[in-house]
């Protein structure tokens, strides 16, 4: 016989973490589990190992509101989140409930029982469990495989290709010669930190992000001075959060005059033999895809020191010892590190049934962000495209708490989101970016529409006071099996 919770939370990262402290102290007396499909915490920071990984950012509004980051380090690297995590976990005895190496593969709901049942792999062995309530904190990378780029001819390189998402524990780049196809965070993030090292570090780029120089530690030392450390650490958190939406309005409402005062800062930051324009020149506006920063420009100043570069072209074709741009330029390499992007898989790829049914979840549009049309009691943890993750994920956990407070003393067993028929909404994405990984996902992303409460969700405190306040239309409850309302 399957063993039964009333809450089972798929993922023992950031979102998971959070998402079982929120259960245990706004739904007591309610039973869950945790099931983590790898042997330890964290998630993405458990994952990923290269040389330099970090958040990209601030780990004020990044870190947990019930457990505040008090490290005067803004940006922190993977190790320090990590662990952060595990202790997170601990103080709550979040970690008792954690089943590892406890990976889903399948979930179906029944109509007759009005609950999940969850086939979980474990050890290669199938088992099952029962549900009331399934939460998705798997975020919406793939694990097992990277995004795929055409690169011509990167077979008959004889040297060394790495993928960030799979760095060897044993990689040596001493004086070597490395070129780094990419430009996003990941390859902003690995160019200063191999360059220390290396012989060279060219990154190759395709087309061009915008790079912030941010200061490594708070500057806000006048606030812990002034203030006990309990209140001086929710200042610090808000003076973040309110910052990061500020300047963010201001991108979207101003775009060239945000254009131009990034580039003035950028090229204070380079290199005399390094131009703004076209290697830091976007063709978008900002935050029309993720901004990447470095903290106390570690990337500007690995460029300064001289072994760093920043090369704009496109690949004709690889060979075996390096690579040969469209512009006829050759790049002797021993490393190349493929920093082309994730691949996204919405919860973590489960298949998810109902009635024995598939649902096509790119079919369905999501409810206030976190709902999944016509799939009963699940809530998908997601994070912004403009703020914290966890900052987006903290607002669906206080929407899905306030939806079984409201159910569990009116007897409601099951909550599912409905379109009305013949709804005239037009669809829209439910991110609001142009980067290449985010349109590669678009057939396997649930939608979003132009009309509440389906629109995409952009503003923490928007969705905060919605989750706490707002209305419930929409949504459809049953007590019992057939019994709507």
């Amino acid at each position: 016989m399957a063993v039964e919770f009333d809450v089972v939370i798929i993922g023992a990262g950031i979102s998971g973490i959070n998402a079982a402290q929120r259960v245990q102290t706004q739904l007591p007396g309610r039973t869950y589990t945790i099931l983590e499909a790898r042997g330890a915490i964290g998630g993405t920071w458990d994952l990923f190992k290269y040389p330099g990984i970090r958040s990209d950012s601030d780990l004020y509004t990044f870190g947990f509101p019930w457990r505040l980051w008090e490290s005067t380090n803004v940006i922190a690297d993977g190790p320090s989140i990590k662990e952060y995590l595990i202790e997170s976990a601990a103080a709550s005895g979040i970690d008792k409930h954690i089943q590892y190496h406890n990976k889903l593969l399948a979930a179906d709901w029944s109509s007759k029982t009005q609950s999940w049942l969850l086939a979980v792999d474990v050890h290669g062995e199938k088992r099952y469990l029962k549900a009331r309530f399934v939460i998705y904190g798997s975020g919406y990378y793939d694990y097992d495989e990277p995004l795929q780029t055409t690169i011509p001819n990167i077979d008959t390189f004889k040297g060394t290709r790495i993928h960030p998402q799979f760095w060897p524990k044993d990689l040596d780049y001493t004086s070597k010669k490395i070129v780094i196809i990419g430009s996003g965070a990941t390859a902003v993030t690995l160019l200063p930190v191999l360059a220390k090292t290396a012989a060279s570090v060219t990154m190759l780029q395709r087309s061009p992000s915008y790079i912030l120089a941010t200061p490594a530690n708070d500057p806000g030392t006048w606030i812990r001075r002034i203030f006990p450390s309990w209140m001086a650490h929710i200042l610090v958190r808000w003076k973040y959060m309110w910052g990061m939406w500020l300047y963010f309005q201001f991108c979207r409402a101003f775009p060239v005059k945000a254009k131009q005062l990034i580039a003035e800062a950028t090229t204070k930051e380079l290199p005399s033999r390094i131009k703004q324009d076209p290697h830091f020149n976007p063709t978008y506006n900002p935050w029309e895809q993720r901004l990447c920063v470095c903290p106390d420009g570690d990337f500007y100043r690995a460029l300064r020191k001289g072994n760093a570069h920043v090369v704009t072209d496109t690949i004709e074709t690889v060979t075996e010892e390096g690579i040969r741009t469209s512009n006829g330029t050759t790049f002797d390499a021993d490393i190349i590190v493929t920093a082309t992007g994730l691949k996204m898989k919405f919860a973590g790829g489960v298949k998810i049934t109902l009635d024995g049914t598939l649902v096509d979840v790119s079919d369905k549009y999501l409810w206030k962000g976190v709902l999944l049309q016509d799939v009963p009691n699940t809530a998908f943890l997601l994070g912004y495209t403009n703020a914290s993750w966890t900052l987006g994920a903290e607002a669906s956990m206080q929407l899905v708490c306030r939806i079984l407070r409201y159910m569990i003393p009116r007897g409601f067993a099951v909550v599912a989101p409905r379109v009305e028929d013949g709804s005239k909404m037009r669809t829209t994405s439910m991110m609001n970016l142009t980067s290449t990984y985010i349109l590669a996902a678009k057939s396997i992303l649930p939608k979003c529409g132009d009309l509440r409460p389906w629109r995409a969700r952009v503003s923490y405190f928007k969705d905060f006071w919605d989750a706490r306040f707002g209305g419930f239309e929409g949504l459809e409850f049953a007590r019992d099996r057939g019994q709507l309302r």
